[in-house]
């Protein structure tokens, strides 16, 4: 969902010669990201909305309401998952307000711009990131 929305509505940052790293031009330009994505997500929340309301019929025949209560729980977790995105969204726009954004949150490395235009919500650097997804899985084991 995310890289549907990013590849959709920006241009990748070009750094100017001896720009600072997470200088007031890249916050803007993550902050639009941000923006544009919550925007994106919540039209698609008010549709969703008014698309069930539309929708909300009731079948005589036990497999069509099967069908339909199978759609709507999919559509609902989908929605679920774009809220959670949302709130995610939020916590990143205050970083860039306290001036945290674009640091890894454990060693405080730059994360990069590439891999924020990638995922600007990210946290941590690659590095790290790849530490804890191989830390998930040997606990998963």
């Amino acid at each position: 969902m995310e890289e549907y929305l990013l590849q959709k509505h920006f241009a990748p940052y070009t750094p100017k010669r001896g720009e600072k790293y997470m200088s007031a031009g890249q916050l803007d330009h993550f902050r639009k990201i941000l923006e544009n994505i919550k925007k994106g997500l919540g039209e698609d929340i008010d549709r969703t909305v008014h698309t069930m309301q539309d929708e909300a019929t009731v079948f005589a025949d036990p497999n069509d309401r099967a069908s339909q209560e199978t759609d709507i729980a999919i559509e609902l977790r989908n929605r679920d998952r774009e809220r959670k995105l949302i709130k995610k969204i939020d916590e990143t726009l205050a970083r860039i307000d306290a001036g945290d954004y674009g640091y890894c949150d454990k060693c405080g490395v730059e994360i990069g711009i590439k891999r924020l235009e990638a995922r600007p919500t990210a946290t941590l650097c690659i590095d790290c990131k790849t530490l804890d997804e191989m830390k998930e899985k040997q606990m998963a084991k």
